[in-house]
C-alpha cells in the first residue's frame, strides 16, 4: 500500500510540475525525500555542563542543554532526594501520554541501587525520566529555562525532546556522568 501511494504521489506531482512548466516556462526544482536521521549508539549526559549528548561512537551527533533534579550533585540514593541518577542504564520504555512532553524511562534503579537503599531501609525511588516540560506549568516559563526544576529526572526543552525521541530507541544505553 505505502509503494502504492508513493507511486501515485510521485505520478500526480509529476504531471502537476509538467502543467506548471508548461504554463509558466520555469523549470521545476526537483524535491526529495528529507534525510535519514543520523546514527545514534548511546546517549551521554555529563551533569556538571548540563548537557545531553547523543553519541554515535566518540562523535557527538547532537547536544542539547539539560535540568535536573532541585538536588543534582551527587548520586541518587533514595526517594525524595531530588538527585538525577549516576551510572550506566537503558532508556526502557517511551510514554507519549505523560504529564510532561513526551517522556522516555530510564532503567533506574538497579539491582545494587535497590540493595543499597534496602539496607539502608529506605526506598530507591524510581520513575526517572528524560522528559520535555510540563503539560501544565506550575511555574512561570523562565523557572524551567533556567532552573533544576525536577525530582530527579532528566528535562530538556519540548523541541529538543522531538529530536531525542525520534533519535533514539528502547534498550539504548545512557551514560550519566557527574
Amino acid at each position: 500500500m505505502r509503494f502504492l501511494r508513493t507511486t501515485l504521489t510521485a505520478a500526480l506531482l509529476g504531471v502537476a510540475a509538467a502543467a506548471a512548466h508548461a504554463a509558466t516556462g520555469v523549470k521545476p526544482v526537483a524535491l526529495s525525500a528529507d534525510p535519514p536521521l543520523p546514527h545514534v549508539q548511546y546517549v551521554l549526559v555529563k551533569k556538571h555542563e548540563r548537557r545531553l549528548f547523543l553519541m554515535n561512537g566518540d562523535h557527538v551527533v547532537r547536544a542539547f542543554r539539560i535540568h535536573l533534579g532541585l538536588m543534582p550533585r551527587g548520586q541518587k540514593e533514595r526517594a525524595g532526594d531530588f538527585r538525577t541518577p549516576q551510572g550506566w542504564y537503558r532508556l526502557v520504555w517511551r510514554d507519549p501520554h505523560s504529564e510532561f512532553f513526551l517522556s522516555i524511562l530510564i532503567s533506574y534503579p538497579n539491582k545494587a541501587e535497590r540493595a543499597f537503599a534496602r539496607a539502608h531501609g529506605w526506598q530507591p525511588g524510581g520513575e526517572i525520566m528524560i522528559h520535555g516540560l510540563p503539560n501544565r506549568l506550575h511555574a512561570p516559563l523562565s523557572y524551567y529555562l533556567h532552573s533544576d526544576w525536577t525530582d530527579g529526572c532528566i528535562a530538556v526543552s519540548d523541541a529538543d525532546m522531538m529530536q531525542i525521541w525520534m533519535m533514539t530507541h528502547d534498550g539504548m544505553r545512557i551514560d550519566i556522568q557527574p
